[in-house]
């Protein structure tokens, strides 16, 4: 929010919560309203996320007389309203103008869903040039996937930018929404056995999906047109997932996606077991994100030559999370082999979260070949990943083993400088590692180069 907008949003709660609300017995001072009246009509954005705290029945009222000839808020061009509850709902329409081009609305569970419907269904009429839009409702419903609908039926379509809502669509809002011209960011809502038209979004750079069943959402991608796509989404709600990176490596590879997906995110609530090599081809991701619980027993399967590959095939690595956290009862996970992969082929990776094996980083690996680094895999000498967050959550370290385990990361990400972890033992490697003088090497232990 720009300087100006936010001080005209401040002064605008500030208001309402002031003279109004905590005097209400007898209305402002001429001079609140002056200034009231100078400052709001210029307003530009207006973000709310405690509307229970700072409006009032009596509040909206008293801005309700303000409405009935002149828009309360004329140059209005960004709303965001995210709690709205049952006794609000009626009053959104006090905040709508037709500069708005970008609105949020998040609506609480108390919310009676033909009040929602009929907010949602005319929200074009008072902003027709809306090209942000997003919606949040507390369940999915018959009679809000209508309204949603036909508000996107009878939207602009050649304005629409954004588009996030977390309910699905009718057939005929399905058709529109994949082929909208200048749609750039798309998140969708996708039932059981929906007809899916093959997607024809040019710009598109972000899509997520909601799906409650891995054989949905493949036919969206059948035949699509996406040439700036960078980011996808997925969020599967079953049980049962199977191989969804496989399907998605077939699909994607069918388009020219594998050049441009930069941003790759599955996040799964259950355990699974991910067929990663089905990620290879995708040379272009800076950041990967697999989640997957542990909760009934680890689900892990990262190990080092997994990893190794991962890291070997997408040298340009950010961010790096495969698993929602590390667990306590993983038997398997990388060692310093692995990690070291990552530090030298992913030089720029900041943000690490995998499941990893203490014994494997308080202890050089037994003897072998360990890692060999050829001159034509190296570009000039080895100046230290830029990894700055290291993930441990629950694994736990014994307190004797602090010092080596710190001395062992310090090596390998000779940049660190945070730790997330949940277990015990963590606390000394932070501390030690704050505390070392060691700020970088000049190559990595356990290495061997040609």
């Amino acid at each position: 929010m720009h300087r100006e907008c936010a001080d005209d949003n401040a002064f605008f709660l500030s208001f309402l919560n002031g003279p109004i609300r905590k005097t209400f017995k007898r209305l402002p001072p001429t001079a609140e309203w002056g200034r009231f009246r100078k400052y709001v009509p210029r307003m530009r954005e207006l973000e709310e996320y405690c509307i229970p705290e700072t409006l009032s029945l009596e509040v909206l009222s008293v801005l309700q007389s303000l409405t009935i000839n002149n828009l309360l808020l004329p140059k209005l061009n960004t709303l965001q309203l995210g709690s709205i509850d049952n006794w609000l709902v009626p009053y959104v329409s006090l905040f709508l103008s037709p500069g708005i081009t970008s609105i949020f609305l998040g609506f609480g569970s108390d919310c009676p869903r033909a009040m929602i419907a009929s907010t949602v269904s005319s929200l074009w009429m008072p902003c027709p040039g809306l090209q942000n839009i997003r919606l949040r409702f507390p369940s999915r419903d018959a009679m809000i996937t209508f309204a949603v609908s036909g508000m996107l039926l009878a939207a602009n379509r050649n304005t629409l930018q954004k588009f996030d809502v977390n309910s699905p669509l009718t057939e005929e809002a399905c058709e529109a929404v994949y082929t909208l011209p200048n749609l750039c960011q798309l998140s969708v809502h996708i039932e059981r056995e929906t007809s899916l038209p093959s997607a024809s979004l040019p710009n598109l750079t972000e899509l997520t999906i909601d799906c409650e069943d891995e054989g949905d959402w493949p036919r969206l991608f059948q035949g699509a047109t996406f040439g700036k796509l960078e980011s996808v989404t997925f969020h599967p709600r079953s049980e049962e997932i199977g191989d969804f990176l496989g399907a998605f490596e077939r699909v994607a590879l069918s388009s020219s996606m594998q050049n441009t997906l930069s941003r790759f995110h599955v996040s799964a609530p259950y355990p699974w077991n991910p067929n990663y090599s089905s990620l290879l081809p995708f040379t272009q991701l800076v950041n990967l994100n697999i989640g997957f619980s542990c909760e009934d027993g680890c689900a892990s399967r990262v190990d080092d030559d997994m990893i190794i590959d991962l890291s070997r095939a997408m040298p340009k690595l950010q961010l790096l999370k495969l698993g929602y956290e590390p667990c306590r009862e993983s038997t398997t996970g990388v060692t310093a082999k692995g990690l070291l992969a990552l530090a030298l082929h992913c030089p720029n990776l900041y943000y690490l979260n995998i499941h990893f094996q203490v014994a494997g980083l308080i202890a050089p690996p037994p003897a072998g070949p360990g890692i060999s680094i050829s001159d034509t895999e190296t570009t000039g000498s080895w100046t230290g990943c830029a990894l700055k967050c290291f993930v441990a959550g629950e694994t736990e370290v014994p307190e004797e083993s602090a010092l080596v385990m710190a001395f062992t990361l310090l090596r390998i990400f000779p940049r660190i400088d945070s730790i997330n972890a949940t277990a015990q033992g963590w606390e000394e490697i932070e501390d030690a590692i704050y505390e070392s003088s060691i700020v970088q090497v000049s190559k990595p232990p356990y290495c061997t180069f040609k």
